[in-house]
């Protein structure tokens, strides 16, 4: 599961974060009965939580390749255009509405890749500890 920071700059991030942690610790609990179009669901729990790194420099638990796909980030985040950098935008500057913004999400993709040895990596923090089935698995 995917979710957002632990904490963040905006209060909602990380109300949301512990919003989507208490749900994936509840949706195992087999004592709690939920329906799905008028099925029981089976209780079920993701294995891993991972939260993004986003406003707030956290050191990441883990560290993923993402050379190749940083432009479809940053588009991605540039789809919600009323609350980042737009050149013709008349509304007053925010910490996230200016260009430095984007900026700052490609410097910390290309050093955190700095550290894998690749062009571009996305850090997250984890709930539990991450493992590999080899250490030979590591970069």
């Amino acid at each position: 599961m995917l979710c957002n920071a632990i904490y963040d700059r905006h209060p909602d991030h990380g109300m949301g974060s512990e919003l989507t942690s208490k749900s994936c610790f509840l949706s195992g609990l087999r004592k709690i009965e939920t329906k799905l179009e008028g099925q029981i669901q089976e209780a079920w729990r993701p294995k891993h939580v991972y939260h993004y790194i986003q406003w707030q420099d956290m050191e990441p638990d883990i560290l993923i390749d993402i050379t190749g796909h940083l432009d479809t980030k940053i588009k991605s985040v540039a789809a919600y255009s009323s609350q980042f950098y737009d050149p013709n935008s008349k509304e007053p500057e925010t910490p996230i509405s200016n260009k430095n913004f984007f900026d700052s999400i490609k410097y910390r993709a290309a050093n955190l890749g700095r550290y894998l040895g690749t062009e571009h990596a996305e850090g997250f923090k984890s709930e539990r500890y991450p493992g590999v089935n080899s250490i030979f698995d590591l970069k």
